[in-house]
């Protein structure tokens, strides 16, 4: 059931997307140039995205785990640090100069357009050189008892069911 719902999700995620110009380069760059022919309709899109995810993620952060069973995970971080900031910076930039971010780029991997194909795959080589940077030999350690805390329910960042 998970599976479908999750599939659901995505279907209907990938449908807002291409409805509202998200996956569309030229209408994203559009409203990245300020300077420029500024085009605010992204802007919108954004803001009913805001209002649409406010009502859940407050009654999410109520619940100690989802619907369909299984832990709650919601981001625990509150601060903004410099890991943070040069990695919005990074994703701007690339969103800037591409016209695409993640998720558009993956609804027009079904076009068959060489660009979003390009997009996808430095995006997932940039995610593998992050983890090979960052992964330290206490990480197997450190996610082994985390693995465990949730699944105790003691987990701080990730609460149990």
């Amino acid at each position: 059931m998970q599976i479908v719902i999750a599939l659901l999700s995505g279907l209907v995620f990938g449908i807002g997307l291409i409805l509202s110009g998200m996956t569309n380069p030229a209408k994203v760059i559009g409203f990245l140039d300020l300077a420029g022919n500024w085009d605010p309709s992204l802007a919108l899109v954004m803001a009913g995205a805001i209002a649409a995810a406010f009502l859940p993620f407050r009654l999410a952060g109520r619940r100690s785990g989802v619907l369909l069973g299984g832990p709650m995970r919601l981001p625990a971080a509150t601060r903004i640090d410099r890991r943070l900031a040069l990695g919005s910076l990074a994703f701007g930039a690339g969103w800037g100069l591409a016209g695409y971010c993640p998720g558009p780029s993956l609804a027009l991997l079904l076009s068959g357009g060489i660009r979003p194909l390009v997009f996808v795959l430095a995006t997932l080589v940039g995610m593998a050189l992050f983890e090979l940077l960052e992964w330290r030999p206490q990480d197997d350690q450190q996610k082994a008892a985390q693995r465990q805390a949730r699944l105790a329910g003691t987990d701080p960042v990730h609460r149990g069911p």
